[in-house]
């Protein structure tokens, strides 16, 4: 993986900030009601970091499980280039609104994992410590979202822990301005990134980047 696929990393998590946004504002709207006892803005940090966290978990996870298999086969490598630039396309159309892939990805997830960890979230009620709003973002970094699993893909090309985990992180940091903006009640950055020319430009750079990809993998698919 080069540094190209990594400034990618940042871009997905920025243009896609405006899912995050729309997707996460009603957890972080109770956050903010859990986490009173605590100042804003380390609250929010917080648990930002703890979503982060859980991102490089997973990307490190998915990294290093294909790094032990894509390596020993050409195929398997090849065939996770292309849904790594087939996603990256997929992500772009979603960010200009022309197409949305990412709803039943979403109610897998949802069904497999989320119905399942939702349930931790008692424990650490209220969060009225730095430790618990970590933790509470922590588990907030495994809700269902159709974007991180696009990313995932990314992680999985990466073929490696190091790499993917460092995708992964990169990524959250593209949407940690969102949403640190969204946890301190800031809705001026909602506007812009629903700006229609916004999501085109992002959404086209996406794109076109998937298509790059696309094209870079098939060719060393028929060579």
């Amino acid at each position: 993986m080069n540094e190209i696929n990594f400034a990618a990393a940042l871009l997905m998590g920025l243009a896609g900030s405006g899912h995050c946004v729309a997707m996460c504002g009603g957890i972080a709207g109770s956050f903010q009601l859990a986490s009173r006892e605590l100042p804003p803005l380390g609250a929010t940090l917080a648990y930002n970091v703890g979503r982060l966290s859980s991102y490089a978990l997973a990307g490190a996870l998915v990294g290093g499980f294909s790094a032990a298999f894509a390596s020993q086969n050409n195929h398997i490598s090849l065939a996770l280039s292309l849904l790594s630039a087939i996603f990256m396309v997929l992500v772009g159309l979603y960010v200009m609104r022309l197409f949305n892939p990412l709803g039943g990805i979403e109610k897998l997830g949802n069904w497999a994992i989320w119905r399942h960890i939702v349930k931790l979230n008692r424990y650490l009620m209220p969060v009225n410590s730095y430790p618990k709003a970590l933790l509470y973002g922590a588990l907030w970094g495994w809700l269902p979202c159709g974007l991180v699993y696009s990313a995932l893909t990314w992680a999985i090309f990466s073929q490696s822990a190091t790499d993917g985990a460092l995708f992964m992180a990169l990524f959250a940091l593209g949407t940690l301005p969102a949403l640190l903006a969204l946890g301190l009640g800031a809705n001026a950055i909602k506007g812009i990134l629903n700006q229609t020319w916004v999501r085109l430009v992002l959404g086209n750079l996406l794109l076109w980047y998937g298509l790059y990809s696309l094209v870079i993998a098939s060719a060393s698919l028929v060579t």
